[in-house]
């Protein structure tokens, strides 16, 4: 029994991690082409624990254990709870697009016929936040619902209705801030102030050593800042903090022109001229900037073993050849000898090809005339934030709550 519950917790894992693939494969320029992700998500699992690129707002943090805390005070079976969820939720919908701010609202144009709902964006996040306490998935929580009901309802209480010894399995945290009248009909992002500490003081004590927990106790209010490493606070942030950034930033500078390469090659492969020019102008203006931080990339790359100790910290599964192909990626793009462009090196070509294969076998693009027709012109190009867009949003929204 304890392996059939195992594999179920690993298969749910795998298909929300499946679904937040399908998610980004819909939006342009977010494509993990070359097999990168496990070491983004790594660095951003540590930075910050309980995020994801398809979170919104952070109030979302509170909705979802509103409705199931309803719901499970109307003692909704097991069996209904999946459809009476869903449809809490697209009341939820409807209320926050009658909002005054209605940036950030999932569901906008699916509405009823929405997919992936909030609730299980956010169920991950929910748990590493200390907020969820059912440790299941989100499937596994719906089927245990009866059971609960049973447990709670033939435990000993006393006369003040408080269970005897004072334990009782809870699905949700007990200090949860008190839902708003009229909720999900009536809803809004804006958290109140005591919604926004509970947020923080979730945030400090279950992910205190994150730079998430630094933002929410002591950050401020940003706007169009691009990287966690430009943040104006930079210099405040604790050194174990600057280690991780110091990683992070390098990585994602380097392992930029990758991404560059490859869509150039899709671009020779179907002789787009436009595009052709376009990413080899681009690919200069990276070797520049790889040349601008030689002193510093280059040790850096010579001896990967800091930084690989700092990603297996996270507990995201990196494989050997991925390592592979990032050291000798690495490598390349830190020794390019003056006045040479990786766009004419056979090595680097190679290497992009050859990881390509590696990872999509028959269906790789630079193999594939049908695969290849369905480039859009732009294949994962974007420098690694590891979520940082999402969390400037999320940490706004508290900041905010607090000034309240």
């Amino acid at each position: 029994m304890t392996s059939f519950f195992t594999w179920l917790d690993y298969s749910e894992r795998e298909r929300r991690q499946m679904l937040d693939v399908i998610s980004r494969f819909r939006e342009r320029d977010t494509r993990d082409e070359l097999g990168i992700g496990s070491v983004r998500d790594a660095f951003a699992d540590l930075l910050f624990p309980g995020t994801s690129t398809i979170q919104t707002r952070a109030r979302y943090f509170l909705f979802i254990p509103w409705m199931y805390r309803s719901l499970e005070n109307k003692s909704i079976s097991s069996e209904k709870i999946g459809q009476r969820a869903r449809t809490e939720e697209i009341t939820l919908i409807l209320a926050l697009l009658n909002s005054n701010d209605t940036a950030g609202v999932i569901g906008r144009d699916a509405k009823e016929k929405l997919q992936r709902l909030p609730s299980n964006i956010y169920w991950q996040g929910l748990g590493t936040w200390g907020i969820r306490l059912n440790y299941g998935s989100q499937a596994q929580y719906h089927r245990c619902l009866d059971s609960y009901y049973t447990l709670g309802r033939g435990q000993q209480r006393n006369d003040d209705g408080e269970p005897v010894g004072g334990h009782q399995r809870l699905n949700w945290q007990p200090d949860l801030p008190p839902m708003p009248a009229n909720f999900p009909r009536q809803a809004s992002f804006a958290l109140t102030h005591h919604e926004a500490e509970y947020l923080r003081e979730r945030i400090l004590l279950r992910i205190p050593d994150s730079l998430l927990a630094f933002l929410a106790a002591q950050g401020q209010l940003t706007q169009g800042v691009d990287f966690p490493w430009t943040h104006p606070q930079y210099g405040d942030f604790p050194d174990h903090i600057h280690t991780q950034l110091t990683h992070a930033r390098n990585f994602s500078e380097t392992i930029y022109g990758a991404v560059l390469l490859y869509n150039l090659m899709l671009a020779e492969a179907l002789h787009a001229e436009d595009l052709i020019k376009d990413y080899r102008a681009d690919l200069a203006d990276w070797e520049e900037d790889m040349r601008k931080r030689a002193a510093v990339l280059r040790p850096w790359a010579a001896d990967l073993t800091p930084f690989w100790q700092i990603a297996e910290t996270a507990r995201v599964r990196i494989t050997f050849w991925t390592k592979r192909f990032i050291t000798d990626w690495l490598t390349l793009a830190t020794q390019l000898p003056p006045g040479a462009h990786l766009a004419d090196q056979a090595a680097a070509r190679d290497l992009i090809a050859n990881r390509e294969r590696q990872l999509k076998h028959a269906l790789a693009r630079l193999d594939n005339p049908r695969a290849l027709e369905l480039w859009t012109g732009a294949a994962g190009v974007f420098r690694l934030d590891y979520r940082w867009g999402v969390t400037q949003t999320l940490v706004n929204d508290i900041l905010r709550g607090l000034e309240e």
